[in-house]
Protein backbone atom coordinates (compact mmCIF):
# COMPACT_ATOMS: atom_id res chain seq x y z
CA UNK A 1 0.00 0.00 0.00
CA UNK A 2 1.45 3.18 -0.82
CA UNK A 3 1.25 6.22 0.90
CA UNK A 4 -0.71 8.35 -1.56
CA UNK A 5 -3.90 5.66 -1.22
CA UNK A 6 -3.69 5.22 2.38
CA UNK A 7 -5.57 7.68 2.98
CA UNK A 8 -7.83 7.16 0.60
CA UNK A 9 -8.32 3.41 1.65
CA UNK A 10 -9.08 4.10 5.17
CA UNK A 11 -10.21 7.96 5.40
CA UNK A 12 -12.24 7.57 8.78
CA UNK A 13 -8.60 6.95 10.97
CA UNK A 14 -7.03 9.90 8.85
CA UNK A 15 -9.06 12.42 8.56
CA UNK A 16 -8.83 14.58 12.16
CA UNK A 17 -5.12 14.17 12.09
CA UNK A 18 -5.43 15.69 8.44
CA UNK A 19 -7.58 18.22 10.13
CA UNK A 20 -5.24 18.57 13.00
CA UNK A 21 -1.82 19.07 11.03
CA UNK A 22 -4.07 21.62 8.67
CA UNK A 23 -4.89 23.89 11.48
CA UNK A 24 -1.62 23.67 13.04
CA UNK A 25 0.19 24.97 9.47
CA UNK A 26 -2.71 27.68 8.83
CA UNK A 27 -2.18 29.18 12.50
CA UNK A 28 1.69 29.25 11.87
CA UNK A 29 1.13 30.57 8.37
CA UNK A 30 -0.96 33.38 9.28
CA UNK A 31 0.89 34.80 12.20
CA UNK A 32 2.06 36.91 9.07
CA UNK A 33 -1.10 38.69 8.67
CA UNK A 34 -1.31 40.90 11.61
CA UNK A 35 2.77 41.12 12.42
CA UNK A 36 2.90 44.50 11.61
CA UNK A 37 -0.43 45.27 13.77
CA UNK A 38 1.16 43.58 16.70
CA UNK A 39 3.90 45.97 17.09
CA UNK A 40 2.22 48.99 15.84
CA UNK A 41 3.30 50.91 18.75
CA UNK A 42 6.73 49.92 18.08
CA UNK A 43 6.73 51.05 14.07
CA UNK A 44 5.28 54.18 15.03
CA UNK A 45 8.02 55.16 17.50
CA UNK A 46 10.72 53.73 14.96
CA UNK A 47 9.60 55.08 11.92
CA UNK A 48 8.28 57.63 13.01
CA UNK A 49 4.70 56.99 11.23
CA UNK A 50 1.11 58.03 11.94
CA UNK A 51 -1.75 56.37 12.85
CA UNK A 52 -3.29 56.64 8.98
CA UNK A 53 -0.17 55.19 7.57
CA UNK A 54 0.05 52.42 10.30
CA UNK A 55 -3.21 51.39 9.10
CA UNK A 56 -1.60 51.12 5.31
CA UNK A 57 0.35 48.26 6.73
CA UNK A 58 -2.96 46.41 7.57
CA UNK A 59 -4.54 47.42 5.36
CA UNK A 60 -2.07 46.60 2.16
CA UNK A 61 -3.00 42.83 3.50
CA UNK A 62 -6.64 43.23 2.88
CA UNK A 63 -6.32 44.48 -0.79
CA UNK A 64 -3.99 41.85 -1.07
CA UNK A 65 -5.87 39.12 -0.11
CA UNK A 66 -8.56 40.07 -2.06
CA UNK A 67 -6.38 40.71 -5.79
CA UNK A 68 -5.06 37.23 -4.71
CA UNK A 69 -8.05 35.12 -4.00
CA UNK A 70 -10.02 36.98 -6.94
CA UNK A 71 -7.34 36.17 -9.55
CA UNK A 72 -6.64 32.70 -8.11
CA UNK A 73 -10.36 32.29 -8.68
CA UNK A 74 -10.22 33.11 -12.47
CA UNK A 75 -7.60 31.45 -13.48
CA UNK A 76 -8.56 28.27 -11.67
CA UNK A 77 -5.29 28.06 -9.88
CA UNK A 78 -6.83 25.52 -6.91
CA UNK A 79 -7.47 23.41 -9.48
CA UNK A 80 -4.45 23.27 -11.59
CA UNK A 81 -1.91 22.98 -8.96
CA UNK A 82 -2.09 20.50 -5.91
CA UNK A 83 -3.45 22.41 -2.88
CA UNK A 84 -0.93 21.36 -0.40
CA UNK A 85 1.87 22.62 -3.17
CA UNK A 86 0.02 25.58 -3.48
CA UNK A 87 -0.19 26.00 -0.21
CA UNK A 88 3.42 25.44 0.77
CA UNK A 89 4.18 27.89 -1.79
CA UNK A 90 2.23 30.32 -0.96
CA UNK A 91 3.06 30.42 2.39
CA UNK A 92 7.15 30.44 1.25
CA UNK A 93 6.13 33.82 -0.47
CA UNK A 94 4.43 35.43 2.76
CA UNK A 95 7.62 34.48 5.14
CA UNK A 96 9.87 35.94 2.57
CA UNK A 97 7.74 38.99 2.16
CA UNK A 98 7.39 39.46 5.67
CA UNK A 99 10.97 39.24 6.61
CA UNK A 100 11.50 42.03 4.36
CA UNK A 101 10.42 44.48 6.65
CA UNK A 102 13.35 43.22 8.96
CA UNK A 103 15.86 45.18 6.79
CA UNK A 104 13.24 48.24 7.89
CA UNK A 105 13.04 49.42 3.82
CA UNK A 106 11.13 52.32 2.82
CA UNK A 107 7.62 53.16 3.78
CA UNK A 108 6.24 52.18 0.20
CA UNK A 109 8.33 48.98 0.18
CA UNK A 110 6.84 47.96 3.38
CA UNK A 111 3.50 48.68 2.19
CA UNK A 112 4.66 46.62 -0.88
CA UNK A 113 5.74 43.75 1.02
CA UNK A 114 2.36 43.54 3.24
CA UNK A 115 0.79 43.57 -0.27
CA UNK A 116 3.11 40.75 -1.34
CA UNK A 117 1.86 39.11 1.75
CA UNK A 118 -1.40 39.53 1.68
CA UNK A 119 -1.84 37.96 -1.78
CA UNK A 120 0.04 35.19 -0.85
CA UNK A 121 -1.56 34.28 2.24
CA UNK A 122 -5.20 34.51 -0.17
CA UNK A 123 -3.33 31.25 -1.88
CA UNK A 124 -4.07 29.59 1.85
CA UNK A 125 -6.43 30.36 3.25
CA UNK A 126 -9.27 29.54 0.20
CA UNK A 127 -7.00 26.41 -0.66
CA UNK A 128 -7.23 24.92 2.94
CA UNK A 129 -10.90 25.30 2.94
CA UNK A 130 -11.13 23.14 -0.13
CA UNK A 131 -8.60 20.57 0.93
CA UNK A 132 -10.50 19.93 4.02
CA UNK A 133 -14.17 19.50 2.22
CA UNK A 134 -12.14 17.12 0.33
CA UNK A 135 -11.81 14.91 3.71
CA UNK A 136 -15.02 15.35 5.07
CA UNK A 137 -18.82 14.86 4.03
CA UNK A 138 -19.78 14.12 7.57
CA UNK A 139 -18.94 17.10 10.19
CA UNK A 140 -17.78 19.53 6.94
CA UNK A 141 -19.47 22.61 9.35
CA UNK A 142 -17.55 21.72 12.01
CA UNK A 143 -14.27 20.89 9.75
CA UNK A 144 -14.73 24.12 8.30
CA UNK A 145 -14.78 26.37 11.68
CA UNK A 146 -12.18 24.71 12.76
CA UNK A 147 -9.77 25.92 9.97
CA UNK A 148 -11.52 29.39 10.67
CA UNK A 149 -10.36 28.92 14.06
CA UNK A 150 -7.05 28.32 13.26
CA UNK A 151 -6.62 31.49 10.87
CA UNK A 152 -8.12 33.50 14.01
CA UNK A 153 -5.42 31.84 16.10
CA UNK A 154 -2.74 32.75 13.76
CA UNK A 155 -3.71 36.60 13.38
CA UNK A 156 -3.82 36.32 17.07
CA UNK A 157 -0.06 34.89 17.84
CA UNK A 158 2.00 38.32 17.42
CA UNK A 159 0.11 39.84 19.78
CA UNK A 160 1.16 37.11 22.09
CA UNK A 161 4.50 36.74 20.64
CA UNK A 162 5.13 40.77 21.21
CA UNK A 163 3.89 40.33 24.71
CA UNK A 164 6.23 37.37 26.07
CA UNK A 165 9.10 39.51 24.05
CA UNK A 166 8.57 42.50 26.09
CA UNK A 167 8.44 40.90 29.31
CA UNK A 168 11.00 38.43 28.95
CA UNK A 169 13.48 40.47 26.81
CA UNK A 170 13.27 43.83 29.35
CA UNK A 171 11.15 43.43 32.63
CA UNK A 172 10.33 46.91 31.81
CA UNK A 173 7.79 47.11 28.87
CA UNK A 174 6.85 50.62 28.69
CA UNK A 175 10.76 51.91 29.04
CA UNK A 176 11.28 49.16 26.09
CA UNK A 177 8.17 51.20 24.41
CA UNK A 178 9.93 54.74 24.80
CA UNK A 179 13.77 53.62 23.80
CA UNK A 180 13.75 53.85 20.21
CA UNK A 181 16.82 50.83 20.79
CA UNK A 182 15.08 48.22 22.97
CA UNK A 183 11.86 48.95 20.76
CA UNK A 184 13.47 48.04 17.80
CA UNK A 185 14.66 45.13 18.46
CA UNK A 186 11.30 43.63 20.20
CA UNK A 187 9.59 44.19 16.99
CA UNK A 188 12.74 43.23 14.84
CA UNK A 189 11.82 39.45 16.64
CA UNK A 190 8.24 39.45 16.07
CA UNK A 191 8.72 39.58 12.64
CA UNK A 192 11.44 36.99 12.37
CA UNK A 193 9.50 34.55 14.84
CA UNK A 194 6.40 35.35 12.64
CA UNK A 195 8.30 34.68 9.24
CA UNK A 196 10.17 31.79 10.71
CA UNK A 197 6.59 30.27 11.99
CA UNK A 198 5.52 30.53 8.32
CA UNK A 199 8.17 28.69 6.93
CA UNK A 200 7.57 26.03 9.08
CA UNK A 201 3.61 26.08 8.30
CA UNK A 202 5.02 25.81 4.38
CA UNK A 203 6.99 22.79 5.21
CA UNK A 204 3.45 21.33 6.95
CA UNK A 205 1.96 22.21 4.30
CA UNK A 206 3.84 19.87 1.52
CA UNK A 207 4.57 17.55 4.13
CA UNK A 208 2.12 16.44 6.19
CA UNK A 209 -1.11 17.50 3.81
CA UNK A 210 -2.69 15.70 1.07
CA UNK A 211 -6.42 15.65 -0.38
CA UNK A 212 -8.77 13.74 0.49
CA UNK A 213 -11.06 10.75 -1.15
CA UNK A 214 -13.98 13.03 -2.03
CA UNK A 215 -13.06 15.81 -4.37
CA UNK A 216 -14.90 19.27 -4.35
CA UNK A 217 -16.31 20.74 -7.27
CA UNK A 218 -14.86 23.23 -9.16
CA UNK A 219 -15.81 27.12 -7.77
CA UNK A 220 -14.82 29.47 -10.55
CA UNK A 221 -15.46 33.23 -10.04
CA UNK A 222 -17.29 34.31 -13.28
CA UNK A 223 -17.77 37.95 -13.36
CA UNK A 224 -20.89 37.36 -16.28
CA UNK A 225 -22.32 35.45 -13.55
CA UNK A 226 -22.72 38.61 -10.97
CA UNK A 227 -25.67 40.10 -12.37
CA UNK A 228 -27.44 36.47 -11.55
CA UNK A 229 -25.97 36.13 -7.99
CA UNK A 230 -27.71 40.46 -7.16
CA UNK A 231 -30.78 39.21 -8.91
CA UNK A 232 -31.25 36.35 -5.98
CA UNK A 233 -32.86 37.61 -3.21
CA UNK A 234 -31.83 35.36 -0.75
CA UNK A 235 -28.35 35.67 -1.88
CA UNK A 236 -27.95 39.25 -1.50
CA UNK A 237 -29.50 39.19 1.89
CA UNK A 238 -26.52 36.58 3.39
CA UNK A 239 -24.20 39.08 1.26
CA UNK A 240 -25.43 42.06 3.19
CA UNK A 241 -24.99 39.87 6.29
CA UNK A 242 -21.81 39.14 5.46
CA UNK A 243 -20.37 42.75 4.91
CA UNK A 244 -22.37 43.84 8.33
CA UNK A 245 -20.25 40.88 10.05
CA UNK A 246 -16.75 42.59 7.95
CA UNK A 247 -17.68 46.07 8.98
CA UNK A 248 -16.59 45.21 12.30
CA UNK A 249 -14.16 42.07 12.30
CA UNK A 250 -11.04 43.55 10.59
CA UNK A 251 -11.54 46.82 11.92
CA UNK A 252 -11.71 45.09 15.90
CA UNK A 253 -8.44 43.14 15.08
CA UNK A 254 -6.11 46.03 13.40
CA UNK A 255 -7.27 48.37 15.90
CA UNK A 256 -7.99 46.85 19.42
CA UNK A 257 -4.27 47.02 20.36
CA UNK A 258 -4.39 50.91 19.90
CA UNK A 259 -7.89 51.15 21.82
CA UNK A 260 -6.33 49.29 25.04
CA UNK A 261 -2.93 50.43 25.07
CA UNK A 262 -5.03 54.22 25.74
CA UNK A 263 -7.57 51.99 27.87
CA UNK A 264 -5.10 50.88 29.99
CA UNK A 265 -3.07 53.98 30.71
CA UNK A 266 -5.41 55.98 31.56
CA UNK A 267 -7.65 53.58 33.87
CA UNK A 268 -4.86 51.43 35.48
CA UNK A 269 -1.17 50.85 36.37
CA UNK A 270 -1.37 48.12 33.70
CA UNK A 271 1.57 48.52 30.50
CA UNK A 272 1.67 47.89 26.75
CA UNK A 273 2.93 44.55 27.20
CA UNK A 274 -0.52 44.05 29.21
CA UNK A 275 -2.73 45.35 26.22
CA UNK A 276 -0.88 43.00 24.35
CA UNK A 277 -1.99 39.81 25.82
CA UNK A 278 -5.49 41.34 26.37
CA UNK A 279 -5.84 41.79 22.42
CA UNK A 280 -4.35 38.02 22.18
CA UNK A 281 -6.87 36.38 24.48
CA UNK A 282 -9.74 38.55 22.91
CA UNK A 283 -8.77 37.64 19.33
CA UNK A 284 -7.97 33.94 20.17
CA UNK A 285 -11.32 33.54 21.84
CA UNK A 286 -12.57 33.73 18.40
CA UNK A 287 -11.63 30.01 17.98
CA UNK A 288 -13.74 29.06 20.46
CA UNK A 289 -16.26 31.42 18.95
CA UNK A 290 -16.03 29.34 15.47
CA UNK A 291 -16.65 26.05 17.23
CA UNK A 292 -20.02 27.45 18.80
CA UNK A 293 -21.18 29.04 15.98
CA UNK A 294 -20.45 25.74 13.89
CA UNK A 295 -22.33 23.83 16.76
CA UNK A 296 -25.25 26.52 17.08
CA UNK A 297 -25.74 26.73 13.46
CA UNK A 298 -26.40 22.90 12.95
CA UNK A 299 -28.41 23.21 15.89
CA UNK A 300 -30.62 26.30 15.89
CA UNK A 301 -30.13 27.24 11.99
CA UNK A 302 -27.56 29.80 9.91
CA UNK A 303 -30.15 32.74 10.35
CA UNK A 304 -30.89 31.97 14.24
CA UNK A 305 -27.06 31.76 14.92
CA UNK A 306 -25.43 34.67 12.59
CA UNK A 307 -28.16 37.07 14.26
CA UNK A 308 -27.89 35.58 17.49
CA UNK A 309 -24.02 36.30 17.18
CA UNK A 310 -24.56 39.94 16.14
CA UNK A 311 -27.01 41.21 18.33
CA UNK A 312 -23.79 40.22 21.06
CA UNK A 313 -20.69 41.89 18.68
CA UNK A 314 -23.23 44.73 18.43
CA UNK A 315 -23.60 45.19 22.04
CA UNK A 316 -20.00 44.53 23.28
CA UNK A 317 -19.33 47.45 20.42
CA UNK A 318 -21.31 49.69 21.67
CA UNK A 319 -20.28 48.97 25.47
CA UNK A 320 -16.64 49.11 24.84
CA UNK A 321 -16.52 53.18 25.02
CA UNK A 322 -18.50 53.04 28.34
CA UNK A 323 -15.76 50.98 30.17
CA UNK A 324 -13.39 52.35 28.76
CA UNK A 325 -11.47 53.29 32.29
CA UNK A 326 -12.16 50.56 34.03
CA UNK A 327 -12.37 48.19 36.27
CA UNK A 328 -10.38 46.27 34.56
CA UNK A 329 -12.31 42.81 35.12
CA UNK A 330 -14.89 44.25 33.13
CA UNK A 331 -12.90 45.60 30.37
CA UNK A 332 -11.56 42.26 29.97
CA UNK A 333 -14.78 40.27 29.93
CA UNK A 334 -16.46 42.77 27.79
CA UNK A 335 -13.55 42.28 25.40
CA UNK A 336 -13.00 38.41 24.96
CA UNK A 337 -16.94 38.30 24.65
CA UNK A 338 -16.44 40.69 21.81
CA UNK A 339 -13.96 38.25 20.42
CA UNK A 340 -15.73 35.42 20.62
CA UNK A 341 -19.10 36.75 18.95
CA UNK A 342 -17.20 38.82 16.37
CA UNK A 343 -16.08 35.58 14.41
CA UNK A 344 -18.28 33.02 15.68
CA UNK A 345 -20.86 33.45 12.29
CA UNK A 346 -18.12 33.83 10.05
CA UNK A 347 -17.96 30.34 8.36
CA UNK A 348 -21.89 30.36 8.36
CA UNK A 349 -22.34 33.10 6.11
CA UNK A 350 -20.35 31.17 3.37
CA UNK A 351 -22.23 27.69 4.30
CA UNK A 352 -25.59 29.71 3.73
CA UNK A 353 -24.23 30.88 0.21
CA UNK A 354 -23.15 27.43 -0.97
CA UNK A 355 -26.79 26.48 0.11
CA UNK A 356 -28.56 29.09 -1.64
CA UNK A 357 -26.95 29.64 -4.56
CA UNK A 358 -27.45 27.25 -7.66
CA UNK A 359 -24.02 25.09 -8.17
CA UNK A 360 -23.87 26.80 -11.68
CA UNK A 361 -22.99 29.89 -9.78
CA UNK A 362 -22.22 29.10 -6.41
CA UNK A 363 -17.77 29.78 -7.43
CA UNK A 364 -19.30 33.31 -8.30
CA UNK A 365 -21.48 33.97 -5.45
CA UNK A 366 -18.52 32.76 -2.71
CA UNK A 367 -15.67 35.27 -4.37
CA UNK A 368 -18.65 38.21 -4.63
CA UNK A 369 -19.06 37.90 -1.13
CA UNK A 370 -15.75 37.61 -0.22
CA UNK A 371 -14.53 40.61 -2.66
CA UNK A 372 -17.01 42.66 -1.03
CA UNK A 373 -16.42 41.52 2.87
CA UNK A 374 -12.82 42.27 2.27
CA UNK A 375 -13.31 45.11 0.26
CA UNK A 376 -15.42 46.98 3.08
CA UNK A 377 -12.82 45.62 5.61
CA UNK A 378 -9.99 48.30 3.78
CA UNK A 379 -12.70 51.15 4.21
CA UNK A 380 -13.32 50.57 7.68
CA UNK A 381 -9.47 49.89 8.86
CA UNK A 382 -8.68 53.51 6.85
CA UNK A 383 -11.16 55.23 8.61
CA UNK A 384 -11.00 54.08 12.34
CA UNK A 385 -7.76 56.25 13.05
CA UNK A 386 -9.34 59.36 11.57
CA UNK A 387 -12.26 58.87 13.46
CA UNK A 388 -10.35 58.24 16.39
CA UNK A 389 -8.51 62.19 15.82
CA UNK A 390 -12.18 63.28 15.75
CA UNK A 391 -13.55 62.06 18.82
CA UNK A 392 -10.11 63.17 20.57
CA UNK A 393 -9.25 59.40 21.10
CA UNK A 394 -9.93 55.46 21.12
CA UNK A 395 -12.88 55.65 23.75
CA UNK A 396 -16.02 56.06 21.45
CA UNK A 397 -14.41 54.94 18.10
CA UNK A 398 -15.34 51.15 18.35
CA UNK A 399 -18.81 52.39 18.75
CA UNK A 400 -19.15 53.20 15.08
CA UNK A 401 -18.52 49.22 14.59
CA UNK A 402 -22.02 48.37 15.91
CA UNK A 403 -23.74 49.76 12.69
CA UNK A 404 -22.12 46.83 10.56
CA UNK A 405 -23.98 43.78 12.74
CA UNK A 406 -27.01 46.02 13.26
CA UNK A 407 -27.53 45.78 9.58
CA UNK A 408 -26.07 42.21 9.00
CA UNK A 409 -29.24 41.49 11.86
CA UNK A 410 -32.10 42.87 10.26
CA UNK A 411 -30.67 41.05 6.94
CA UNK A 412 -30.18 37.63 8.33
CA UNK A 413 -34.06 38.16 10.29
CA UNK A 414 -35.55 39.15 6.51
CA UNK A 415 -33.92 36.06 5.56
CA UNK A 416 -35.28 33.98 7.71
CA UNK A 417 -38.86 34.90 7.01
CA UNK A 418 -37.99 33.62 3.44
CA UNK A 419 -39.28 30.18 1.75
CA UNK A 420 -35.76 30.10 0.29
CA UNK A 421 -34.17 29.85 4.24
CA UNK A 422 -35.90 26.37 4.42
CA UNK A 423 -32.84 24.89 2.48
CA UNK A 424 -30.56 25.99 5.12
CA UNK A 425 -28.68 24.29 7.53
CA UNK A 426 -31.52 20.74 6.58
CA UNK A 427 -34.49 23.24 6.85
CA UNK A 428 -32.69 24.69 10.52
CA UNK A 429 -32.89 28.11 8.84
Amino acid sequence: MTPASTPAANPAKTRWRMLGMLCLAVVLSFTTWFSTTAIAPDLKSAWQLSDATLGWLTNAVQIGFVLGALSASLVNLPDIVRLNRLMAGSALVAAIANAVLLFEPSVDIAIAARLATGMALAGVYPPALKLVATWFVTRRGLALSGVIGAITAGSALPHLLRAVIFSAGTGAPQAAAQSSAASGLDWHLVILMSSAATLIGAVMFLVFTREGPHPFGKAVFNPREIGVVLRDRALVLVTLGYLGHMWELYAMWAWLLAYLSQALQTGSNLDGADASILTFLAVAAGVAGCFLGGLLSDRFGRTATTAGMMIVSATCAALIGVVFDGPFLLLALVVIVWGIAIIGDSAQFSAAATELADRHYVGTALSLQMGLGFGLTILIIWLMPHLASAFGGWRWTFSVLAVGPVIGTGAMLILRRLPEAARLAGGRR
